[in-house]
């Protein structure tokens, strides 16, 4: 259990400092006007939006996985880290070969950028975009949670939905204040490689480590 714990607060952690998930949140907040409170309480609810379709993907996952594992067990304990490390090859061969098929959460076009509408309209659209946008590779790390039961998978959602949206908020805010430039840069540049090489990591890790 304590894996399944260790290994969501990584994902939980690292899954929010791609660009993607708080860059074009501080554009839109600067097109609207938005004050800090306003772009704060945004992020919240589309943060929200975007972890709530996640986890319930995740927990289809999961249910999948407990079935499994309830008739094969050996077969799981032994897919579930393969799912992890084959997504995470896959990753890496993405960002190896530049296809870029950006994990946007929605797209930040300049319409919403020069266009003056009301805040609603605005987060409702974000909102949407982050719930259509749920993210794979927290969804793999569903199915090797499910060889804990629903324990494993709630840990997962729970530790998930606070670190997402904690690190969103804080990533924002600290870009708001110019803090976040260079580190930005960096993850934008990197993110397939370092989530390749994350999922691998815990992958490797739940083989060869008695759960």
């Amino acid at each position: 259990m304590w894996q399944i714990f260790i290994g969501s607060v990584v994902l939980g952690l690292i899954h929010p400092l791609f660009p993607n998930h708080w860059l074009p949140m501080i554009a839109i907040s600067k097109a609207e006007k938005w004050n800090q409170r306003e772009t704060i309480s945004a992020t919240l609810i589309s943060g929200f939006a975007h972890t709530l379709s996640t986890i319930f993907i995740g927990i289809l996952v999961g249910f999948v996985g407990i079935k499994l594992t309830e008739n094969y067990n050996y077969i799981i304990r032994i897919a579930a880290p393969a799912i992890l490390v084959s997504i995470g090859l896959i990753y890496l061969l993405l960002d190896f070969r530049k296809v870029h098929h950006e994990h946007h959460h929605f797209d930040l076009n300049d319409e919403i950028l020069k266009a003056k509408k009301s805040k609603f309209a605005v987060i409702f659209s974000l909102s949407v975009g982050m719930f259509l946008s749920p993210c794979i590779e927290i969804e793999a790390y569903y199915f090797q949670a499910a060889t804990q039961g629903w324990i494993g998978i709630l840990m997962v959602s729970v530790i998930y939905l606070l670190l997402t949206l904690v690190m969103m908020t804080l990533l924002v805010y600290l870009g708001m204040k110019g803090v976040n430039r260079l580190s930005g840069t960096f993850f934008e540049r990197h993110e397939k490689s370092v989530t390749g090489i994350v999922l691998i990591a815990l992958g490797v890790f739940s083989y060869f480590i008695e759960i």
